[in-house]
């Protein structure tokens, strides 16, 4: 990347398309980042919409339920779960000159693919990046220091750096996209992982052992995909997970340790539950493996724990009694 990010002209008006948490806190950012900032929201009604209405952080943010005014914007970003994007998607227009940033984070069920591999496949005409990193929502809106990663190629991952950033969010640019996709999703999946073992009182020693054994699952299956090692050892890989899988306010992890105390999946998966991707991503994430033939055996465990076939509390069990190995 020859020129400086700091050059790059940022883009002047971005549309959000989804005003839940992550949605929010991403027009909370480019509000701040001086942009035009128009939100779409299915519903105007829902709480989480109003709520977003009545923010003193959003004033001069457009909120609408038209979709169409959202996709007027110079970027467009796309914050709705990873498993809507393929049914959004096919709802909009094959052209689009704006590019459009993923700010999602999971695996497609049913087809084992990175929402990258899903977006370009649906809608190849467009210009895609991704965004991803260690974030939860409330510090950004809070205005605490966030750093995140922006894949595209080099000058869009540039002025999208430079339409986003300020000094309480700090992009950085990649062009790893594979990389990127892959450590947000399978992260959420390890921090199910991780708050089993708490859940179960197995102790921080054992947690800390799970997040190493964890990254080695990541970094094999990234480097058979095509990853860079820089990147699963970044932002959007090691510094996600290791803040997913160590934070009672991931929801993820909070999910693996309500699992470990003896909840019920079914219940933790009502409608009304805090959304945990990586209930969704697991057989995903495992079923991508297969295809290139590697081993992940924490995410295949919990894959098995999510779908019933597996106890939690035998599932450490299983795992210490791998043959040994080299490090």
């Amino acid at each position: 990347m020859a020129e400086n990010a700091e050059t790059a002209k940022p883009y002047g008006h971005v549309g959000i398309l989804g005003s839940g948490a992550w949605g929010t806190a991403l027009a909370v950012v480019a509000a701040q980042s001086g942009r035009q900032v128009t939100v779409w929201a299915r519903d105007l009604a829902s709480p989480k919409a109003r709520q977003a209405r009545g923010s003193r952080l959003l004033e001069g943010v457009v909120i609408t339920a038209e979709r169409e005014k959202a996709m007027e914007a110079d970027a467009l970003l796309l914050a709705v779960p990873a498993q809507h994007l393929r049914n959004l998607l096919v709802k909009l227009p094959a052209d689009l000159a704006a590019p459009a940033v993923l700010c999602m984070k999971g695996i497609e069920r049913g087809t084992g693919k990175l929402v990258t591999e899903l977006a370009a496949e649906t809608r190849e005409n467009w210009k895609f990046a991704i965004l991803s990193g260690p974030s939860f929502a409330r510090n950004v809106v809070q205005g605490l220091p966030t750093a995140v990663t922006i894949a595209a190629r080099a000058a869009l991952a540039k002025r999208l750096q430079a339409t986003l950033g300020n000094t309480a969010f700090r992009p950085y640019a990649s062009e790893d996209m594979t990389g990127v996709a892959l450590g947000g999703a399978a992260k959420n999946v390890y921090a199910i992982a991780c708050g089993i073992v708490i859940g179960l009182g197995l102790g921080e020693n054992a947690r800390a052992a799970l997040v190493a054994r964890s990254f080695a699952e990541l970094c094999r299956l990234g480097r058979s995909l095509g990853a860079r090692d820089e990147t699963l050892t970044g932002l959007s890989g090691l510094g996600d997970l290791v803040l997913t899988a160590t934070s009672i306010t991931s929801r993820n992890y909070a999910f693996g340790v309500s699992l470990g105390k003896g909840a019920s999946v079914r219940d933790l998966t009502a409608p009304d539950a805090p959304l945990a991707e990586g209930v969704a991503t697991a057989p995903a994430l495992v079923q991508r493996a297969q295809l290139v033939s590697v081993e992940l055996p924490i995410a295949e465990t919990v894959s098995e724990i999510l779908s019933g076939a597996l106890a939690p509390k035998d599932a450490v069990p299983r795992l210490m009694a791998r043959p040994f190995k080299m490090e």
